[in-house]
């Protein structure tokens, strides 16, 4: 495993604060040294491994979306892929984005990365916004304030479900975000479709976070 994935995995589980860059270097089968000899602080290997998470989630997400016709099936997947609905994975790379947000606050360095992070994740949102317009299947919404207001609400909602929330339940979330989708864009989303069972898992966004 490289040094990358092992770092989204060990910061997923205890957190950046618990994490020590030896434990990545163990998951990693590689030496403290060498994972130092690339990312310098934890701060950069934070930000980097996120980065290596959103990457993969975009290339999951593009052979997902480019299968769908149209665009309203397109986002209600996107939004599917971005929100609690089962498994671990997706919630440990939430957990890098808890991490990230509070060190962007006081790291400049960090709020780029965090701000070069969301501008894709909301870039991918009017994309589809855009496609759903030009085939009419949508309102003539501004995209890069729908987008914004979509990633908001995704972010918020997905906060509330990892913390364990009990109003937030993985049905309601996702009927919150469609309801809104079909609200601001004109056309009555699909049903909502049962919940998933298992441990609570979120993107995102392998991006959003």
């Amino acid at each position: 495993m490289g040094i990358l994935e092992s770092a989204v995995e060990v910061i997923g589980e205890r957190g950046l604060c618990e994490t020590r860059i030896a434990d990545v270097a163990r998951r990693a089968g590689a030496s403290a040294a060498l994972v130092l000899y690339y990312f310098d602080s934890k701060d950069r290997l934070l930000t980097e491994a996120l980065t290596h998470a959103e990457d993969r989630f975009y290339l999951e997400t593009f052979h997902e979306l480019t299968g769908l016709e149209r665009a309203r099936d397109r986002l209600a997947s996107l939004i599917d892929r971005s929100l609690p609905a089962g498994g671990s994975e997706v919630l440990g790379d939430w957990r890098l984005w808890f991490e990230l947000w509070s060190r962007a606050l006081r790291d400049p360095n960090v709020a780029r990365k965090r701000e070069a992070l969301d501008r894709r994740w909301r870039t991918t949102i009017e994309d589809i916004v855009r496609d759903g317009q030009r085939s009419g299947e949508f309102d003539e919404v501004d995209p890069k304030d729908f987008a914004l207001a979509l990633a908001s609400l995704i972010d918020g909602l997905a906060i509330q479900a990892i913390l364990g929330d009990p109003e937030a339940t993985p049905e309601r979330v996702r009927r919150t975000c469609l309801e809104m989708v079909g609200r601001e864009l004109g056309f009555e989303p699909a049903p909502s479709r049962p919940a998933k069972t298992g441990p609570v898992k979120v993107p995102a966004k392998e991006a959003r976070t």
